[in-house]
């Protein structure tokens, strides 16, 4: 039986998502997780299980201010050195601590696997820009992208199509899942309305039927427009509720302002658009039916998982989607943004894509998704359970498997051009803390 290599997997901090990945490849792999800021900036909470990796903090007391250059450096020098890997996987061709791994691979003669998902369609691309890339990415042995859309950008930059992988972009299914079930359990275990479900609506500010997004409040996110879009579709619910009310039979009104009464939004996160998305509510009267619960934390979104009728995903431009794949663990219908690098893998029979910039079109697949019936959407959910299945860690560990193998046996040579351009890149001034 052939060895297993020893691969070092960088990242800037290792959160839950990243701890997933690192125990899949953990089973496939002598892996090491190295993280060049132990600094939280996004407070996601510790994950669950036990880590079946080694964990190495390079500046575990990290404070505000990112390490400087040198220290950085240094740092990966010696983690390196002590380390001793056969592989590294680095995340990326243009995070700063990449950079200084990228260059400290090189000089150790070290071969890499970048982890990607850049597409074409991210953002504008400049030839100068996409040449510099080039260059950079002719550093790498193998690559372990997100999907279809990750694989056609590498290829573009220069990265033979027969050394990328697939599996970056992966969740914990099976904890969604468990967990999602055993709240639904929890809901349903005294019947659909009774006092379980009330208790769990009530601690948590839930109402009944809600469309669920997820999202730093951020331009990039669309969350304005995703809220005018919701205004066009309780309108148009109205307008539905007030023909039925005239001109259909007795006692219909009253069916239709309770179980096909509009859902509401809740929109998790928080960000510096939060004061811009007040006022927005404000001036569309959207108060009492948009809930914005802040920031939750791994061991909370589940709870809003669960109790969802439908995920919502507007983003203008998005790599990937993670949060998309947190809605396809939970078994919930989609609706997600044609921009969204997950959609050709992660939206298929289990939901509806739009235009990011046409809220008349989100509106549309927001009033069909609730128009359907509970078997409908159930059926949908049911797709998004299958899906899933074939984005779980597991698809991590054996890509990069694949792609640490590839690099071992075939080297990519670095040239003194790149050699040159990586240490000058390594080199540039440290970003600031978000």
């Amino acid at each position: 039986m052939e060895p297993k290599p020893a691969i070092a997997v960088v990242f800037q901090h290792i959160g839950p998502y990243h701890h997933a990945r690192l125990n899949a490849a953990a089973e496939k792999l002598l892996a090491t997780g190295l993280e060049w800021s132990a600094r939280e900036y996004y407070p996601w909470g510790a994950a669950a299980s036990l880590a079946r990796y080694h964990k190495v903090s390079l500046f575990p007391e990290a404070g505000d201010c990112f390490p400087g250059n040198a220290q950085l450096r240094r740092a990966f020098y010696a983690t390196l050195q002590r380390a001793r890997p056969d592989v590294v996987a680095v995340n990326g061709w243009n995070d700063f601590g990449s950079l200084a791994a990228a260059n400290c691979c090189v000089c150790h003669g070290i071969p890499m696997v970048v982890m990607s998902e850049s597409a074409r369609g991210d953002e504008p691309r400049t030839w100068w820009k996409e040449m510099i890339k080039r260059r950079i990415v002719d550093l790498y042995s193998a690559a372990l992208v997100g999907g279809q859309r990750h694989v056609e950008y590498l290829v573009e930059l220069g990265m033979p199509r027969d050394r990328i992988f697939t599996g970056y972009d992966v969740v914990d299914n099976a904890y969604f899942a468990r967990r999602t079930l055993e709240i639904r359990k929890s809901h349903l275990r005294q019947g659909y309305g009774g006092q379980a479900a009330f208790e769990i609506r009530k601690k948590y500010g839930l109402p009944e039927n809600y469309f669920l997004a997820s999202a730093r409040f951020i331009e990039k996110k669309n969350l304005p427009r995703l809220i005018r879009a919701y205004a066009e579709y309780r309108q148009r619910s109205e307008v539905i509720r007030l023909r039925q009310g005239y001109g259909g039979q007795k006692g219909q009104t009253s069916a239709v302002s309770g179980e096909n009464a509009p859902w509401d939004l809740v929109l998790l996160g928080d960000g510096p658009l939060r004061k811009t998305l007040n006022s927005q509510l404000s001036t569309l009267n959207l108060h009492p039916h948009v809930h914005l619960p802040g920031f939750k934390p791994y061991d909370e979104l589940p709870v809003y998982y669960a109790l969802a009728s439908a995920f919502v995903h507007a983003s203008t431009t998005e790599q990937w989607g993670l949060v998309v794949n947190e809605a396809l663990a939970s078994g919930l219908p989609v609706i997600v943004s044609s921009r969204c690098g997950c959609v050709p893998e992660l939206v298929q029979d289990n939901g509806f894509t739009f235009d990011p910039v046409d809220e008349h079109e989100l509106a549309s697949r927001l009033s069909t998704m609730a128009s359907l019936s509970h078997d409908e959407r159930q059926r949908l959910g049911d797709a998004s359970y299958r899906i899933a299945m074939n984005f779980a860690p597991e698809r991590f560990g054996a890509g990069l498997e694949q792609a640490a193998h590839l690099a071992l046996r075939d080297p990519s040579k670095a040239s003194l051009l790149g050699r040159v351009l990586i240490r000058l890149l390594s080199q540039m001034r440290a970003p600031q803390p978000p």
